[in-house]
């Protein structure tokens, strides 16, 4: 049997990627992510010539894990960060993996690459009435030429950052006060409702996008955007109003999920239901719903 290359091998794996995507056993932007970073690493390993699977050494992919690459920005990083690192390391793991479960290779070319450390885990910023009103007023600045307002209310009306990507002006029903999600790969279908706030951010931005960008669909990411560049592009939108606001620091990290719990303490401040916290934030997991509103669900719990 011939052996295969490096591109074959990623036709055939990314087949089964997508199956354990439509199976619900990995999500989609997983396998996008993946599928993007493979195809980066075989133009990587051909600048080298290194065409086949079994000839990639731990050296090839030690050197592409710590190749430059570019920002968000498009920008040169000369030296990737952890978190990308991170990435490359686990896209390679998978398709090596599934390359040898096919038994189109033996190599094991990461078997002596050493885990790229993650720093220690966050607990989150625990966001005061007075910094979300400090968001609002800076995610204004521009509007609704901008995003960042309409992307602030979506956040605040329960959505995820990967529901709050795909919202679009169909999704809206501003005379009820109300925003429709599909849900995503962790959550499920439900309607939220919008504060006036939010109901007067949104109706200004699908006003702006009907008259300047005709045919656009979605709210606050590209059209174009696949669901992983999408939800990282809500990130990085969010990330834009928490350092306007000053609320982000070096020594402080305030992320779309901070929003999230908030939502959460309110809903339960409102209802004294862990059920209906659940059910705002499409979750179908109580203990999951809990932990987002700092509860101590489970007897010897933290507060947080």
């Amino acid at each position: 049997m011939a052996r295969p290359t490096i591109r074959r091998v990623l036709l055939e794996v990314s087949r089964q990627w997508l199956q354990q995507a439509a199976d619900g056993d990995m999500a989609i932007e997983t396998v996008d992510l993946y599928i993007q970073i493979s195809e980066r690493f075989d133009v990587f390993a051909d600048a080298q010539g290194i065409h086949r699977m079994d000839d990639v050494t731990g050296q090839l992919t030690d050197s592409f894990m710590g190749a430059p690459g570019r920002d968000r920005h498009d920008n040169i990083t000369l030296v990737p960060k952890d978190g990308t690192r991170r990435q490359r390391r686990s896209a390679l793991a998978s398709l090596f993996a599934h390359a040898r479960a096919l038994g189109m290779t033996q190599a094991v070319p990461l078997l002596d690459s050493p885990p790229i450390p993650r720093p220690p885990r966050s607990t989150g910023a625990e966001l005061t009435d007075a910094e979300i009103e400090e968001l609002q007023f800076h995610s204004e600045r521009g509007m609704p030429a901008t995003r960042h307002a309409a992307l602030l209310a979506l956040l605040l009306s329960g959505l995820g950052s990967a529901e709050t990507a795909q919202a679009t002006p169909g999704d809206l029903d501003l005379a009820l006060a109300t925003v429709t999600t599909e849900g995503s790969t962790r959550t499920t279908p439900r309607t939220c409702p919008l504060s006036p706030w939010a109901v007067r951010a949104l109706r200004l931005r699908t006003d702006y996008l009907a008259e300047h960008r005709p045919g656009r669909r979605r709210l606050v990411t590209s059209d174009s955007s696949t669901p992983y560049a999408a939800q990282a592009s809500v990130g990085a939108g969010f990330n834009d109003i928490a350092r306007l606001s000053g609320l982000a620091t070096t020594a402080r990290r305030v992320e779309p999920r901070d929003i999230t719990r908030y939502v959460a303490r309110q809903v339960l401040l409102q209802t004294g239901q862990i059920s209906e916290v659940a059910r705002r934030l499409g979750l179908s997991s109580l203990d999951n719903a809990a932990d987002l509103a700092g509860l101590a669900w489970k007897i010897g719990g933290d507060p947080r």
